[in-house]
């Protein structure tokens, strides 16, 4: 699930460029989202051992503290067995299928590899079904098509309900999750079809996935921790800087998307 479970909508540039005022993060506003948050969200990394790990369980538990989760606040094993296989009260296989990619293309680090072997979640980038390499938060993605399960009203929040997991959507509510949303909306909203975003910071500015900005990432981690605690451990630990041979061909694509074959080597 990525930026994408906020349900937004796009506007027509190509990459939301950072503007003037941007916090300690390299990231500006609406970017970097709510300042007591910025410090939760993955930074950049600098070392390449670092590229495309997880967080861990330690690290997991100390960010769901800080932005107002705890592992009580999670789905029981059993909802969320049923939740991902569709099974329940009302539950339905195709939601299910959409809600489960999304948790395999937001958990694409070390050991979780995708399409083709490929392992870029610290990029904010992932390759699909087809060998095509986009944002998460694509127009095709499953973490963009999700919206419709999770808007008010709609799937996600009325299984839950009907399966004794209302105390999961309080929590999700009262979280971190709810001051960052509107941030994530801002932040879609002027990204274009390439929905990816600049990072200036000592003069250098560099570009990344949209799901890697910090108020998206923060929605992101705390909708898959309130799933599955476990899950949320598999997340990208720090966000990467993606090739400017890769950027320029995604903006530069009509779909934001590109053939990753032609682009793998960027990557090594």
């Amino acid at each position: 699930m990525v930026v994408a479970l906020v349900g937004l909508t796009l506007s027509t540039s190509a990459t939301a460029v950072a503007a003037p005022g941007g916090s300690a993060t390299g990231f500006a506003q609406p970017f970097a989202g709510a300042p007591a948050f910025e410090a939760v969200a993955p930074q950049e990394m600098t070392s390449p051992a670092q590229l495309n790990q997880p967080l861990g369980q330690a690290a997991t538990e100390r960010i769901a503290a800080a932005i107002g989760l705890s592992p009580r606040d999670a789905l029981s094993e059993q909802q969320y067995r049923a939740l991902l296989s569709g099974g329940g009260v009302g539950g339905d296989r195709d939601a299910a299928k959409t809600i489960d990619a999304c948790l395999i293309i937001l958990t694409n680090t070390v050991g979780r590899p995708m399409y083709g072997g490929s392992v870029l979640g610290s990029y904010g980038l992932y390759v699909d079904s087809h060998g095509m390499l986009q944002s998460p938060a694509n127009a095709s993605a499953p973490t963009r098509q999700v919206n419709t399960l999770l808007a008010p009203g709609a799937y996600i929040g009325t299984w839950m309900r009907n399966n004794g997991a209302t105390h999961s959507l309080l929590a999700l509510y009262r979280s971190a999750y709810s001051v960052q949303v509107p941030f994530g909306f801002a932040s879609q909203q002027i990204s274009g079809t390439a929905q990816l975003v600049t990072n200036t910071r000592g003069g250098i500015t560099t570009t990344v996935g949209m799901s890697m900005a910090p108020p998206l990432w923060v929605v992101n981690f705390a909708l898959i921790y309130i799933v599955r605690p476990a899950l949320a451990a598999t997340m990208p630990a720090y966000w990467a800087p993606i090739p400017q041979t890769v950027v320029n061909a995604i903006e530069a694509s009509p779909s934001g998307q590109v053939p990753y074959h032609q682009f793998a080597s960027y990557f090594d």
